[in-house]
């Protein structure tokens, strides 16, 4: 693990309980060796800085290309904490752009590494929870690790939709427990896929309260640069 990785990793969470003093709860749910997934719901864009800061264990992300290109001071930092955390470039526009993603993260998660998801795919806009994509479980079920599931409240205050600029707000960051494979092995592949996908949205909705929605969150035809 690079040195880089934990000063950066010091310093963002030295900052970050100064100034927004996050609550954490439930870190001893996170398996402290192995692969596993981190799924969480999706609200701002801090949300990758939020659940690497919290987590036990190092954490790696999925991240748009973009980020690795930025310039400026805000570019440069947001590249390096990327690169620092084991951050995942993909380009979100090809044709393979899913698949090359489930392919990346299978590559993690069988190297006995921690991944961190958002099963729905894209950050809610209105705050409510959308139905979960099913790569979560093909993700836990073809590489045999278990799902924590991981509830977010307030990252959207700090960063409100449209914004770039942090604002202070109380967070919290709730880890619950594992959801195992093994609990899906009797059922078809796809009503397990769904299965598990449904059951750890159910848990996610448990930690953080919020409205449901019966629909998939789409990514919005104009895009802000932290979408």
């Amino acid at each position: 693990m690079s040195t880089y990785y934990w000063v950066s990793r010091t310093a963002v969470m030295s900052l970050a309980h100064a100034i927004w003093r996050p609550t954490i709860l439930g870190k001893d749910n996170v398996p402290k060796d192995g692969g596993v997934l981190l799924a969480s719901n999706h609200l701002s864009f801090i949300d990758s800085f939020a659940i690497p800061v919290a987590a036990p264990r190092k954490v790696s992300f999925l991240a748009k290309s973009e980020y690795f290109t930025g310039t400026g001071v805000r570019g440069r930092f947001v590249r390096g904490f990327m690169e620092a955390g084991d951050a995942i470039p993909v380009d979100r526009d090809s044709s393979r752009g899913a698949q090359d993603s489930l392919d990346l993260a299978l590559e993690v998660l069988r190297a006995g590494k921690a991944f961190g998801i958002y099963p729905e795919g894209t950050r809610s806009r209105d705050g409510r929870l959308y139905r979960g994509r099913t790569g979560v479980a093909f993700l836990s079920l073809t590489a045999g690790v278990p799902v924590v599931p991981v509830g977010l409240v307030g990252t959207d205050k700090v960063q409100p939709v449209g914004t770039r600029g942090l604002k202070m707000a109380d967070v919290t960051v709730a880890f619950g427990q594992p959801i195992h494979p093994s609990a899906y092995a009797g059922l078809p592949a796809g009503r397990a896929r769904r299965q598990l996908t449904d059951d750890v949205m159910d848990a996610i909705a448990a930690l953080t309260g919020q409205e449901r929605a019966d629909t998939y969150n789409e990514r919005p035809a104009t895009e802000t640069p932290d979408d």
